[in-house]
């Protein structure tokens, strides 16, 4: 079958969350019986597209730290430099 007619993206279809179900099955016979009639079957044809979109997020921690070194001038001029003097104890203690 070759079909030459142009191709409509349709609006998309979300999906509810899948549930899993547990079935019980029970056999029966059953007699069909078939007439036949031949019908001429006009084809539509649905390209199904699914997508599984997906979020990503990251975090930065960051600490601070903050210490009573006591009176007096900063040992060292000024920040890290604690040659010789007290060392600092934290806030806490």
């Amino acid at each position: 079958m070759n079909c030459n007619c142009p191709t409509c993206v349709l609006p998309a279809i979300v999906h509810p969350t899948k549930c899993c179900v547990n079935h019980t099955c029970h056999n029966y016979v059953v007699p069909h019986i078939h007439p036949q009639h031949t019908t001429t079957v006009n084809h539509e044809f649905f390209a199904h597209q699914h997508y599984f979109p997906q979020t990503q997020s990251v975090v930065n921690e960051v600490s601070h730290q903050h210490f009573n070194a006591g009176p007096g001038p900063i040992p060292g001029g000024f920040p890290g430099g604690f040659p010789g003097g007290p060392v600092p104890r934290p806030f806490w203690r």
